[in-house]
């Protein structure tokens, strides 16, 4: 396909379609939703082999155009991810469906009755790279909540997203739901998602997940509202009175478990009075994994090997195995860089003192504030919501791994038995 004006009409078709397929999602019982989800992660694992021959050749192609190993991590299938795609799915079908919940219903002195009721966005657009499982977490969390969907995901993915598509389709014609409530974008032009951003016509949120240059395209020229984060720069924060195995434990997790992910630790901060007894160890644990560290004066001398942290790196998301380290005076302090330098995704602490704990969580204003955890938990699926369509920064509608609740919004409703206004 080639060429703005059938982009923008094959585009425009999609939307047509999908405006269509919601008008019916928001009448489909929950039951046949959950019905089509799990028919949808039986077709996954029967066509586990196919997807990863699918997903071979993605990877062949991104080695061969030199993507580097934190993008082929993120767009890799193995029969894990496979098998995790699919309980993700079984996992949202078996969570209590939002829509049409009714609260805050009370009488007022006219004797109506008024109230809010959960309902679907409508249409909601879906931009991504690399990872391939995003095209089956969004198709439950968007079907669940009752929305249609049009996802386009990145080029690099094209091969294994078709393929996931493919299973999505077939579990929607069985049930008989219409196949274009979860539209995967077959076009890998780039025009394409100039054109989709601007379709406010027909789609009603859009949710980009990529890097920073992709975020920021959409964030500045959307017409659509969005729902985004831009970076993942997390910190953990080791308080003097923590627990010393349980600080390492959780740091080391926090930043070694995955490095391509955005709730991966990029900036460790300790408190000066414990840092003798963690950094140590811990260092020596991160170069043993192979992680180059950055760290300040003080850091680099409890640490052999460590090197001289920049400025730079303090508001730098690695997405890799590097990690700078910063040794702080106290809670204070470590509050004080994170405002300045977090990118409001997720923080933890790691601390045995109650007054510490309340105030990190008071005084921390990210969408994720943790305490003796690591900032890996910072997951849709983690969280119990089956699965997430993004994590948002952002303050307004949804905040933090956008699940069920976050794809629905509030209508208010009134009941009546024949009142008029005098």
């Amino acid at each position: 396909m080639s060429g703005v004006l059938k982009i923008k009409e094959y585009m425009q078709g999609l939307g047509v379609e999908a405006k269509a397929a919601a008008r019916i999602l928001k009448g489909v019982e929950s039951h046949k939703k959950n019905t089509a989800l799990k028919v949808i992660a039986q077709r996954i694992r029967d066509n586990q082999e196919q997807l990863i021959v699918e997903n071979k050749k993605d990877l062949d192609k991104g080695q061969a155009q030199g993507l580097d190993s934190a993008l082929l991590d993120r767009l890799a299938l193995t029969p894990a991810r496979i098998a995790a795609m699919a309980e993700g799915l079984e996992q949202v079908a078996n969570l209590p469906d939002p829509v049409g919940e009714i609260s805050d219903l009370n009488y007022r002195p006219s004797g109506i009755q008024v109230g809010k009721m959960r309902v679907p966005l409508g249409v909601v657009g879906i931009i991504y790279e690399s990872r391939p499982n995003v095209t089956a977490d969004a198709a439950a969390l968007c079907l669940k909540s009752g929305n249609a969907t049009i996802l386009r995901g990145g080029s690099e993915a094209i091969y294994s997203n078709q393929a996931i598509a493919l299973c999505i389709q077939e579990g929607l014609a069985e049930v008989g739901l219409p196949i274009a409530a979860i539209q995967v974008v077959e076009t890998t032009d780039r025009e394409a998602v100039g054109e989709m951003i601007t379709m406010d016509s027909y789609i009603d949120v859009i949710v980009p997940r990529g890097g920073k240059g992709l975020i920021r395209r959409i964030s500045s020229e959307a017409s659509i509202a969005v729902i985004k984060h831009l970076d993942g720069i997390c910190h953990v924060y080791i308080d003097d009175d923590a627990d010393t195995d349980k600080a390492i434990n959780i740091a080391f997790n926090s930043k070694a478990q995955r490095y391509g992910v955005c709730n991966a630790m990029e900036t460790l901060l300790v408190s000066e009075g414990i840092a003798k007894a963690v950094l140590p160890p811990l260092g020596g644990k991160y170069l043993q994994q192979g992680i180059e560290l950055r760290g300040c004066a003080k850091s680099c001398a409890l640490i052999p090997g460590c090197l001289r942290a920049t400025d730079e790196d303090w508001s730098t998301e690695y997405l890799a195995p590097i990690l700078s380290i910063k040794i702080v005076a106290g809670i204070d302090d470590a509050i004080a860089h994170i405002e300045q330098f977090s990118s409001a995704h997720t923080e933890s602490i790691v601390t045995e003192n109650y007054s510490s704990a309340r105030q990190f969580l008071r005084e921390v204003d990210s969408s994720s504030v943790m305490v003796n955890a690591s900032t890996r938990f910072a997951d849709g699926f983690e969280y119990g919501l089956g699965a997430e369509i993004g994590i948002s920064t952002d303050k307004l509608h949804a905040r933090g791994p956008v699940g069920l609740e976050g794809l629905t919004t509030l209508k208010y409703i009134v009941l009546g038995d024949g009142q008029i206004r005098t």
